[in-house]
């Protein structure tokens, strides 16, 4: 649970980053390139945590070892729906 915790921080961590993306562009201090290419960096990264403890949570449930699940590409997982 504790790996989960973490997980979970970091894409705390990773929502406030797009939140301040955001206000960097509708301020002035970034051009929209710039925020173009963090926000899909970003959310890819983001894309592989939800993955990652989707994956935790599925083998905890089946009574698996959850610190086998592993980080995907995020080829593999970028477009998943919520």
């Amino acid at each position: 649970m504790e790996q989960d915790q973490r997980i979970l921080a970091r894409i705390t961590e990773m929502v406030e980053d797009e939140r301040k993306l955001r206000a960097s562009v509708a301020s002035g201090e970034i051009d929209s390139g710039t925020e173009h290419q963090r926000l899909g960096q970003l959310e890819r990264e983001l894309d592989q945590c939800w993955d990652l403890l989707r994956q935790r949570r599925a083998k905890t449930e089946f009574g698996e070892n959850p610190d086998e699940a592993q980080v995907r590409p995020s080829s593999q997982v970028e477009g998943y729906l919520e």
